[in-house]
């Protein structure tokens, strides 16, 4: 097993890049999935995405999430990584990636991390509305919930 990569950054980071980091020179791995979150424009409505996070307590639940993934599902690596700050329509906000030996470990143990990071990582989400005015901060969704509890 790799040493998990858990980061929370404002700038943007290179899919590829943190795939081959996961991979190189690896044998032994034999499924990689990853999981891009873009910012979605909400047909217009929304200029931006404003995240935050707690700083410390972010990464720390980051990283038991991942610990705990890489446990149950016996990954091989993983990597977590969460924007913080302003974020358009179109720009990345996670990423999640699992590498495992086999194909159905890896989907599940991407699966398993987003869920989590979703409903028990500490971010926040403020909306921008396109018209300029700030919207409200965004409550969170019960099929989020309902997603993290299959796993329970």
């Amino acid at each position: 097993m790799t040493t998990p990569t858990i980061r929370v950054q404002p700038n943007d980071f290179d899919l590829q890049a943190e795939v081959d980091a996961l991979t190189d020179g690896r044998t032994d791995i034999g499924a990689v999935v990853s999981f891009v979150g873009l910012c979605r424009g909400e047909q217009g409505k929304l200029s931006a995405l404003e995240l935050e996070h707690y700083p410390g307590m972010a990464e720390t639940e980051m990283r038991r999430i991942v610990d705990l993934a890489i446990e149950r599902f016996t990954l091989i690596g993983a990597t977590a990584i969460h924007r913080h700050g302003r974020i358009e329509p179109g720009q990345n906000i996670v990423l999640v990636i699992a590498t495992a030996a086999h194909r159905q470990a890896a989907f599940d143990g991407a699966n398993f991390i987003m869920d989590f990071l979703k409903t028990s990582a500490p971010f926040w989400k403020k909306e921008h509305a396109a018209d300029g005015t700030a919207g409200n901060w965004i409550e969170a969704k019960g099929i989020d919930d309902k997603a993290a509890d299959k796993w329970l």
